[in-house]
Parts: C-alpha cells; sequence; structure tokens
C-alpha cells in the first residue's frame, strides 16, 4: 500500500554512506568497544549487539542491549568521519555510552519485576 510513497523502506537502506574500508574498519572496532565495555557492566543474561548502518548519507551507529526481561534499550547516533577519521567515537564517550546503556537495562529489569523480588541483603 505504501510502496510508492518516498517514505518506502527502513531507515538505513540505500547507498549510504561512501566509507573506505579503514573508516569502516576503525568505525566497527570503535562499537565492539563499546559492546564490550557495554558487557562488563552487565551480568551474561543480558544481550548486547550492534550495527554499523547509514542515515542518509552519514554512518549511523546503534548498540542495543536486550535485558533477560523487560523492554530492550539502544543508543543510536552518528559518528563525526570527516572532523576525526581515526577517532570517529570520541574516547570519552564509548564510556559514556556503554555506561548509560548498562544503567538503562539494569532499570528495565527493576521496572519488569516490580516489588516482586525480596532483596539480597538484610
Amino acid at each position: 500500500m505504501y510502496g510508492n510513497t518516498p517514505y518506502a523502506g527502513r531507515p538505513g537502506d540505500g547507498d549510504g554512506p561512501d566509507l573506505s574500508a579503514a573508516a569502516r574498519r576503525t568505525l566497527q572496532k570503535q562499537v565492539s568497544d563499546v559492546e564490550a565495555r557495554t558487557r562488563r557492566h552487565l551480568p551474561d543474561e543480558y544481550r548486547v549487539g550492534s550495527r554499523v548502518g547509514a542515515a542518509g548519507d552519514e554512518p549511523q551507529v546503534t548498540v542495543s542491549v536486550r535485558p533477560p526481561v523487560g523492554n530492550p534499550v539502544s543508543a543510536g547516533f552518528t559518528p563525526d568521519m570527516e572532523q576525526s577519521p581515526d577517532e570517529p567515537i570520541p574516547v570519552e564517550d564509548l564510556e559514556e555510552v556503554a555506561r548509560g546503556l548498562a544503567a538503562s537495562a539494569a532499570l528495565q529489569v527493576k521496572q519488569a519485576l516490580g516489588d516482586d523480588v525480596p532483596p539480597m541483603a538484610r
């Protein structure tokens, strides 16, 4: 029904940005670093994943966490490949994104469980 509209398709489909192989590897390495940092903050029951795609003609990065219960959380951002091709995501942002995702995922579990879980220590 909507196949002929200019909005057809998923965001990120299409040509996307023209990234060199080195730039794509750098971006993927940094995204993998965010995933690893996020995993360090969470137990194994949480699933962490990422995607490097495109939003128009710019790269778009998404890192997501699926908690064992509750809603998944994600952080999406557009790195500045032209400003700093060697470090498109500032190092200080890597840890900030990881902590924010971990905290949001933990909050989703807390909200999903409510007051049904007894305290662990007294």
